[in-house]
């Protein structure tokens, strides 16, 4: 009787363990909430300097994500440390009819305020745009479908799409002839000339160091 209660009691607490481990490994438990993407032409931003130039502004392509984040239980800084919002953008192949081209991007936010709508954001560039389309025009045809994911603690807590069913991105058959390209970078915003625009808008970016 005395072995069975010692093997009863180690047992229990090895479970007390696991138990305990899980909840310190996954920390809070996260709920995100979010629309699905929106996707606009934007110009060039004129910014006043010394000197003045002549050039006539050529249009970006943002695509848009308004989420809201809430952690159980509630930290004391009322922020999310970090999460990562992976983008899946289509577009036809300009180079062989009837393909589509999937562009990705991964992006870094820190320091998101809690319960309360935040943006992110991904671009096509000026020259991404005449890429793809031989056109200076950034409009809403230059790209088929726009996709996110958003992870916390490298698991997806939340998905949208423009078109198509959600996460199409993941689709292990599919008639559209897709492929993933780099042809074209996605960037994120502190890469483009709207890095310091609507700054409290949008969720901080994670800047890598050099």
């Amino acid at each position: 009787m005395k072995v069975l209660i010692r093997r009863f009691t180690a047992l229990f607490f090895s479970a007390t363990l696991v138990s305990l481990s899980a909840v310190s490994a996954f920390g809070q438990a996260a709920k995100v909430v979010a629309d699905n993407p929106v996707f606009e032409p934007l110009p060039s931003p004129d910014f006043s300097s010394g000197g003045q130039k002549n050039w006539k502004a050529k249009e970006w392509l943002e695509m848009e994500v308004k989420f809201k984040v809430a952690l159980s239980p509630k930290p004391k800084s009322e922020t999310c440390d970090k999460l990562t919002v992976k983008w899946y953008v289509l577009a036809e192949n300009p180079d062989i009819d009837g393909t589509y081209l999937l562009f990705t991007k991964d992006v870094e936010h820190v320091n998101i305020p809690l319960e309360e709508d935040v943006y992110c954001s991904a671009y096509l560039s000026p020259a991404s745009i005449k890429r793809l389309t031989g056109g200076d025009r950034a409009s809403k045809r230059v790209i088929d479908a726009v996709g996110f994911e958003i992870l916390v603690n490298g698991a997806v807590a939340t998905s949208g799409t423009s078109k198509y069913a959600d996460r199409w991105w993941t689709a292990t058959s599919s008639k559209m002839k897709i492929s993933r390209s780099d042809v074209v970078p996605l960037l994120n915003k502190s890469e483009t000339p709207f890095s310091h625009m609507w700054w409290d808008r949008y969720a901080e970016i994670l800047m890598e160091r050099r």
